[in-house]
C-alpha cells in the first residue's frame, strides 16, 4: 500500500509582480538551482515583451499562458491486448504545469541570442495564438478529438 501523498509546499509570491504563478514559472525556467538567473531571465523577457508590443508585459505573459493551457489530453490505457489513447480532462494543477513546461521548452528550442530573447518571442507568439507552444496545445486537442470514440473507456 502507498504512503500518504506528499504535502504541497506553499510558494512565496515573487518580489516584482507579487504573484505565485510567476514564482512557479520561474521555478520551471530554473536550471541547476540557479534561481537568481531564472528571475533575471524572466524579468528581462517581460521587459522585452512590453518594449516590443507597447503593452504590459506581465499581462501579455498571462494571456500567453492562458492560450497555451490545454483542456483535454489523451492517456494510454491497455484493454484486451490493445493500447487505446483515451481522451480525458486535465486537472487544474496539471493544466498550469503543462502550459508552463511547454512555454519554457519551446522557448529553449527557438532561435535567438539570449534565453530572455527566446522567451520573450515565444510569449509574444503564444499571446497571439501562434508559436510552437500554442501548436503543441492544438495538437493535444486534435489527438483528443480524433480519439473521442474511445472516451467510454474512461480511466
Amino acid at each position: 500500500m502507498r504512503k500518504a501523498q506528499a504535502k504541497k509546499l506553499p510558494l512565496a509570491p515573487d518580489a516584482r509582480f507579487n504573484d505565485k504563478m510567476v514564482t512557479r514559472f520561474i521555478n520551471n525556467l530554473m536550471w541547476d538551482g540557479k534561481k537568481s538567473s531564472a528571475i533575471k531571465i524572466f524579468n528581462d523577457a517581460v521587459d522585452k515583451v512590453s518594449s516590443i508590443t507597447g503593452e504590459d508585459g506581465y499581462e501579455i505573459w498571462k494571456k500567453a499562458l492562458a492560450n497555451v493551457t490545454p483542456a483535454v489530453e489523451v492517456r494510454s490505457r491497455r484493454i484486451g491486448g490493445a493500447t487505446f489513447q483515451i481522451p480525458s480532462e486535465v486537472r487544474a494543477d496539471r493544466k498550469i504545469s503543462l502550459s508552463m513546461k511547454w512555454l519554457v521548452r519551446y522557448s529553449r528550442e527557438r532561435n535567438g541570442k539570449t534565453m530572455a530573447d527566446k522567451l520573450a518571442n515565444e510569449i509574444i507568439a503564444a499571446s497571439k495564438g501562434e508559436g510552437a507552444a500554442f501548436k503543441k496545445k492544438e495538437d493535444v486537442h486534435r489527438m483528443a478529438e480524433a480519439n473521442k470514440a474511445f472516451s467510454h473507456f474512461k480511466v
